[in-house]
């Protein structure tokens, strides 16, 4: 049930990096950082510690460090031996910034200043450490306890190398000098993984790109709570890790979409519920024709798909969507995949209704929402996954609506007559006068052999007469073409999914794409 591992939290701004333990269950996303706390005795503050160092024969003062100003981060307590004076005192750690050296700030000093310090401070130092929370990747510090080292020498000293404080200093003293030790009623420290935030994962996001761009994060996500919080920028070691992660969180996040659409449903009636609901991007144009991309959280509930800038979470909030459209007149299209071996997919609806998308973008698992008046919705999700179940969910959504509507007439016209034009689930196609109501002519789905438009207002639709097996050609006119076509689509689609669903199944890119992977 409860996933944990070791990441990095990048930081945009400095561009370090830094280790943190990630902890994921059911519904809560958990970032640990390492941090010392006092676990037992009388300590104020386990912040700043300060320790007496009593320098050895053999081990010096048994610790290495790494850092320095002038790589901006703190020097840092790097390594730590077995029964060496820094370890017996059981209370310093991997990981310790160093403050003060007999009384002296270092918090300025560089690597060097620090070391020449610490070798001619006597047989007694006293140091005053902080442990550094954020300490940055490039240290390498080791997350674990300290253990044994091989290392017995340290070379030349460097922020990216451990200079080596185990071996003497300017001792004048021959006498083994006791051991640094802690004292019976002094306070004893532990190093643990502290909680340092939680995202609920309801209703949260993730996202692989950097903000607004198609520029792909290598081995990092983000993920973003309702209320905006954000993790920051967690990062993997692996492509494997980061996929392992990203599934999981999105699954988590997924179940418990569901079970918020099956509570929004308690409170529906049975021709308005919640088929599917969830995060995507949404691309828009910028000012400089560049692409953008923006969070939007879309829902399929009754006969309408919304657009949303964030969820609803009340009854109230559905009236308050950016967009709403009719299932009906609505065609759903996946436009690009990225398959195994990089190349894409583009998958065209057997109607045939043409489209001038620019396809350039980046971004895989891409799918568009075609709307009344040839406008278009152009939307991206992370997982292939989710893009399947987008198209299963388009698919069902619309064809109950079709199923629960039954039949839509729309106004239209011909050598100036007005006329209606009805599209039936049961009986096909009719048209009749608007004023007389008297039927001009009628077809089945069967019928319809073709169409053409175009790309305005105007359609032809060529059906076959049962008879004489001739095409005739009917010409109408409509205020709003593409509704009718995506509306004359949903029905026929509807009717072969209620006569073939086997064959419906088999049209589906994306569960082709889930199975191939």
């Amino acid at each position: 049930q409860t996933k944990t591992g070791i990441a990095l939290l990048y930081d945009e701004v400095s561009e370090n990096a830094y280790d943190i333990r990630l902890k994921l269950t059911k519904e809560v996303l958990t970032i640990q950082k390492q941090d010392v706390v006092c676990v037992s005795g009388s300590d104020h503050s386990a912040n700043h510690r300060t320790v007496t160092l009593r320098r050895q024969p053999v081990g010096g003062l048994g610790l290495s460090i790494k850092g320095g100003a002038e790589h901006k981060v703190p020097v840092v307590i790097s390594k730590m031996f077995k029964d060496q004076a820094a370890e017996q005192t059981g209370m310093l750690f991997i990981g310790d910034a160093i403050i003060q050296v007999n009384g002296i700030n270092v918090e300025s000093a560089t690597h060097e200043e620090v070391v020449h310090l610490l070798r001619n401070a006597g047989e007694e130092v006293t140091i005053t450490v902080q442990y550094l929370r954020e300490a940055p990747s490039f240290l390498k510090l080791p997350l674990g306890s300290p253990g044994p080292s091989s290392d017995h020498s340290s070379g030349a000293s460097s922020p990216l190398f451990d200079s080596g404080l185990h071996l003497n200093g300017n001792s004048t003293s021959t006498a083994p000098s006791s051991p640094s030790s802690p004292i019976a009623n002094e306070p004893k420290y532990e190093k643990r993984w502290l909680d340092t935030l939680s995202v609920p994962l309801s209703m949260a996001r993730i996202s692989r790109y950097k903000t607004g761009t198609d520029k792909l994060r290598s081995n990092a996500f983000e993920v973003l709570a309702l209320d905006g919080v954000s993790t920051g920028i967690l990062q993997f070691y692996t492509a494997q890790e980061s996929a392992d992660w990203l599934r999981a969180m999105s699954t988590n996040i997924s179940d418990l979409t569901l079970q918020n659409i099956k509570m929004a449903n308690k409170c529906c009636s049975p021709s308005d519920q919640v088929i599917h609901m969830g995060w995507v991007n949404e691309r828009t144009e910028g000012t400089d024709s560049s692409q953008l991309y923006k969070f939007k959280f879309l829902a399929l509930k009754g006969s309408s798909f919304y657009i949303f800038s964030t969820p609803p979470v009340s009854t109230l909030d559905w009236v308050r969507a950016e967009k709403i459209y009719n299932l009906c007149e609505v065609l759903f299209k996946i436009h690009k995949l990225w398959l195994a071996d990089d190349y894409w997919l583009q998958a065209n609806l057997y109607l045939g209704i043409h489209q001038d998308f620019d396809l350039e973008d980046q971004r895989p698992y891409c799918f568009s929402v075609m709307v009344g008046h040839g406008k278009s919705h152009y939307f991206n999700v992370e997982l292939g996954s989710e893009l399947a179940v987008w198209e299963k969910s388009f698919q069902r959504a619309i064809f109950l609506e079709v199923q629960r509507t039954g039949s839509k007439t729309y106004i239209c016209s011909w050598q100036g007559d007005t006329l209606c034009f009805t599209v039936d689930f049961a009986l096909g196609f009719t048209c009749f006068d608007s004023k007389t109501k008297n039927v001009l002519w009628r077809f089945k789905f069967s019928q319809l052999k073709g169409s053409s438009d175009d790309g305005k207002t105007r359609v032809k639709l060529l059906f076959q007469n049962l008879d004489t097996k001739q095409i005739e050609t009917k010409e109408l006119e409509f205020q709003d073409l593409t509704a009718v076509l995506h509306c004359i689509h949903s029905f026929i689609a509807a009717k072969v999914a209620s006569v073939d669903p086997v064959f419906i199944d088999s049209q589906s890119i994306a569960r082709k794409y889930m199975y191939s992977n």
